[in-house]
């Protein structure tokens, strides 16, 4: 079944998957972006020994799988940046009605304005967290210039923690379920730990 899975990472469209799904999910964060990068990596990874157009192939494929992610990433925050900048009363009555929306966009913007925008990368880990900075940052005004440096950082970070989590794991335990499912907690918790970080006040709101 791992062989079989392997070798359909030879086929194009395994990659227009990935794209759509990490494009996606800044609109519809239940999707499982990073399982699916994560996977796709692991089997990536687990290829050199898969009959293959050439020795170490896989080495391009999980290249290309870094450039389609990390794209895809950058163009759905952009996407829903635009979305909200241009709907901003919609978005602010939206985000007004809830206090961790209201609350984060408060943080995301003060990051943003200070040139902080480490934020913003914290973010790209957390539960949904890229949803709010990205329609945060559009629904608050903010320069394109303030913004979009710091998504494609977060982009690159997020996508080689993903794809490396997979690497590794195909290299220690090869290319099964067991390395995926390992590799997954260990995006989970790189999500868990980001949210909790994000929850914590800021100095100046704690004093």
């Amino acid at each position: 079944m791992v062989e079989t899975l392997g070798v359909l990472l030879y086929a194009p469209w395994i990659y227009v998957i990935v794209m759509a799904s990490v494009l996606l999910d800044v609109f519809v964060p239940v999707l499982p972006s990073g399982a699916v990068v994560v996977t796709a990596a692991t089997l990536a990874a687990g290829t050199a020994g898969f009959p293959a157009p050439m020795p170490g192939s896989h080495l391009p494929e999980l290249f290309v799988l870094v450039l389609c992610a990390t794209s895809a990433s950058v163009a759905g925050d952009l996407f829903a940046y635009r979305l909200a900048r241009r709907g901003g009363r919609r978005f602010d009555h939206v985000i007004a009605r809830s206090r961790k929306l209201s609350t984060a966009q408060h943080r995301i913007g003060s990051a943003l304005a200070r040139g902080g925008g480490a934020l913003v990368v914290l973010a790209r880990f957390a539960p949904a967290g890229r949803a709010v900075v990205s329609l945060g940052a559009g629904a608050a005004q903010r320069r394109t210039r303030d913004f979009l440096p710091w998504s494609a950082l977060a982009a690159v970070a997020w996508t080689a923690y993903s794809v490396g989590l997979g690497w590794l794991g195909a290299q220690i335990l090869g290319a099964g379920w067991i390395s995926t499912a390992l590799s997954l907690l260990a995006l989970i918790g790189a999500g868990a730990g980001a949210a909790y970080l994000l929850r914590r006040p800021t100095p100046a709101r704690a004093a």
